[in-house]
């Protein structure tokens, strides 16, 4: 399918074939009509990417601080692949779209095949002939609205939500200052809300334009007149509340609207403009209202609702995302909107980057709403792309998976031991696409089976989320090939059967990326303790840093939480240095009453190995950033080894201190040890039982947490 795409390290903007997106649970896939250039929006967007890496630095100043937050924790070349990994990447662009169901798994059953729908969404409702889009971010388009209109929803929805939090009444003085296409649709949303419409912007064909669109007033926001025309307009009294939709680095629509409120009068910012606000005089002496609108509405940001598909009790949250694109459809086939004047422009998407020059101004035409169509025929079904045919080594891989972990450890090491790259699978085609064509795979796709049923494909990389690795990893193994999976193995007791049971009918080798195991210093400092026939103490402390609950890791049903997800990389490490099958476990965690906190994320966990040995793993969440991140110690036979962040060690012995100069977690070796283990036809690098007994004791350590009391495992 074609589809819109920038280049975020050059800046290109083109339009080129890739895969479909893949459909999956709470989705619906449709064939676009129509999508709408968001100008304001989207101009600053390209803008970024065209930036050169200091202007993307100085428009991201927190990205920034992550960054050289990451290279006290890791070190400098690390950071560096990470930033060249996410720089080196394509961006979709637009989120307001209409057109046809294809298919849909929504909850429901709301949305069939032929329904007629509009979309919103960032990265999901883009400008491409096929999108997947979360099912409560589509809405079904009244019979009477053209596939034209129905694109213009989500910025209908947008606008909708400023002026819901206006709160305006019958006969309200409104001002909107800022007249692009939001602002426009904002002083129709007024209007039809019976207010009476003052509108301001820099621009005379705007302020053309917004009188047409109903405003009984509008001036150009340098007019000499313009404070008289304000005071006639509301007798002297001040506007009732003033919506700002301009986007400006300017402080002048903020300082303005100040000025021409009313007393105890509202300020509502929907546009991206700077904020530096003015106490003295007007916000304090007038006692303004400043509000923020977040969005399309309640429901934005929240992936139980955006992602999960949850939706808000009708009752209680009268208004959300779907209900304001709703209502804004219904507007318009009311006809109390109407979007006729308001589109210049509409380009098929094969001519996309003549729209964009006019956008961003290489062509100079008066523009407001400029639309992409898509006409029927084209390859809208191909979820694959050929990107090159090599010829394929003897281990030949493909990627089920492909997030910027995969990028920055698991294709580069696999690329370097020699495995050719056959395909590379992602959910959106564009990912799937940017990764195949950075990394030389031969093909792109969406769809798993492309790799599982492919039989020159003998061996499968998975790094999908958490809650798929059980399922592609018995499909792979079913199909005969080798896997290697990126832990956790499974997300609880009746996968990890399932697995067992899988892999004991099976012909292919499987490894989990317990990585820690493989790092240099860790070798070295096993070693150490080697053959000395005593039990071991091991004391491991994370310092792991707070992830907040909304995050897909925190997900018990997407990523299963961070015993499962996390801690068990730190059960297998012990079972490296002892040799030995844990036997029995114990957890407690912090108890508390704070909802933003996950109370197993500040854990203290013991381990009791067959062999006599003890582990002892403090995990916690509530530290601070600049203490490194992880402490390993290993005490035996009156020697001690230590590990800091896995970037150095020491070993303390005949009361000396040895110091370790080794670095690296082990990602390189751990591919390179599967890779040899394939061509020379060796075990696993990591015995199938010992995989099962890591998994098990994550599982354990939850029920431990449950019912207070020690596991046997």
């Amino acid at each position: 399918m074609k589809q819109v795409i920038q280049n975020f390290k050059t800046g290109a903007l083109y339009v080129d074939e890739v895969p479909n997106p893949s459909i999956s649970e709470n989705m619906v896939l449709v064939e676009n009509k129509f999508s709408l250039i968001s100008a304001g929006t989207e101009r600053g967007t390209v803008k970024v990417g065209k930036a050169s890496l200091l202007g993307k630095a100085k428009q991201r100043p927190d990205l920034v601080a992550q960054v050289l937050q990451n290279v006290r924790k890791e070190g400098l070349k690390a950071t560096l692949d990470k930033v060249r990994t996410k720089l080196d990447s394509l961006k979709a662009l637009g989120y307001s779209t209409s057109g046809v169901v294809a298919a849909s798994m929504d909850s429901y059953s709301k949305f069939n095949p032929g329904d007629r729908v509009a979309c919103a969404g960032q990265d999901y409702a883009s400008h491409a002939e096929v999108v997947s889009i979360p099912q409560n971010l589509v809405v079904k388009i009244p019979d009477n609205v053209s596939f034209e209109e129905a694109s213009f929803t989500t910025l209908g929805a947008i606008a909708l939500q400023g002026v819901r939090q206006a709160e305006p009444r019958l006969g309200d003085k409104v001002c909107v200052i800022g007249l692009g296409l939001l602002g426009q649709l904002t002083v129709q949303l007024l209007k039809a809300n019976g207010c009476q419409v003052f509108g301001t912007d820099l621009s005379a064909g705007l302020v053309a334009l917004a009188k047409k669109s109903g405003a009984e007033e509008a001036l150009l926001r340098n007019d000499s007149n313009f404070l008289t025309a304000v005071d006639n307009f509301t007798n002297g009294h001040g506007f009732d509340s003033v919506i700002i939709t301009a986007a400006a680095p300017s402080n002048d629509p903020i300082e303005l609207s100040a000025v021409i409120s009313r007393k105890k009068g509202k300020v509502i910012v929907v546009g991206a403009v700077k904020m530096d606000v003015p106490r003295d005089p007007d916000f304090y002496r007038k006692e303004l209202e400043l509000k923020m609108s977040c969005s399309y509405g309640p429901g934005r940001y929240d992936t139980a609702y955006e992602e999960d598909g949850n939706d808000y009790p009708y009752a209680y949250v009268r208004y959300t995302e779907q209900r304001n694109m709703e209502t804004f459809l219904d507007l318009i086939s009311q006809r109390a909107i109407n979007l006729e004047n308001l589109i210049t422009h509409t380009f098929d998407i094969s001519e996309a980057e003549k729209a964009y020059d006019i956008v961003l101004g290489k062509v100079e035409e008066p523009h407001i709403g400029i639309l992409l169509s898509y006409p029927d025929g084209g390859k809208k079904d191909t979820t694959m792309v050929e990107i090159k045919s090599d010829a394929i080594a003897n281990i030949n891989a493909g990627f089920i998976g492909a997030g910027s972990f995969a990028q920055s450890y698991l294709i580069p090491y696999a690329k370097r031991e020699g495995a050719s790259l056959d395909t590379v699978v992602t959910s959106k085609g564009i990912t799937a696409k940017n990764v195949a064509e950075k990394f030389a795979f031969n093909k792109a796709s969406s769809e798993a089976q492309d790799v599982i049923s492919n039989t020159a494909i003998n061996t499968v990389f998975i790094a999908t989320p958490h809650n798929s690795h059980a399922s592609y990893t018995m499909e792979a193994l079913k199909a005969g090939k080798n896997v290697f999976v990126e832990k956790p193995l499974a997300m609880n007791y009746e996968e990890l059967e399932e697995v067992k049971k899988v892999y004991s009918e099976g012909k292919g080798k499987l490894m989990v990326g317990f990585n820690r195991r493989f790092s240099p210093v860790a070798t070295k400092i096993k070693s150490e303790f080697a053959n000395n026939g005593e039990p071991k103490v091991i004391n491991i402390r994370v310092n792991a840093g707070f992830i907040p609950k909304d995050h897909w890791t925190q997900n018990p049903n997407l990523g299963g939480g961070r015993v499962i997800g996390e801690m068990c990389h730190f059960i297998d490490l012990m079972q490296y240095f002892t040799d030995a099958k844990p036997v029995k476990v114990y957890a407690a965690s912090i108890k508390t009453e704070n909802s933003n906190l996950t109370a197993e994320d500040n854990i203290s966990i013991t381990v009791s190995f067959e062999d006599g040995s003890i582990g002892n793993l403090l995990y916690l969440g509530n530290g601070d950033k600049s203490l490194p991140k992880e402490l390993v110690e290993v005490f035996s036979g009156g020697k001690v080894g230590r590990i800091h962040d896995f970037r150095s060690g020491d070993l303390h012995k005949g009361n000396k201190q040895v110091k370790l100069k080794l670095d690296g977690k082990g990602h390189k070796q751990e591919v390179t040890a599967f890779i040899e283990s394939l061509t020379e036809n060796t075990d696993a690098p990591i015995s199938f039982e010992s995989i099962c007994l890591t998994t098990i004791t994550t599982f354990k350590i939850l029920d431990s947490l449950a019912t207070g009391l020690p596991q046997d495992i």
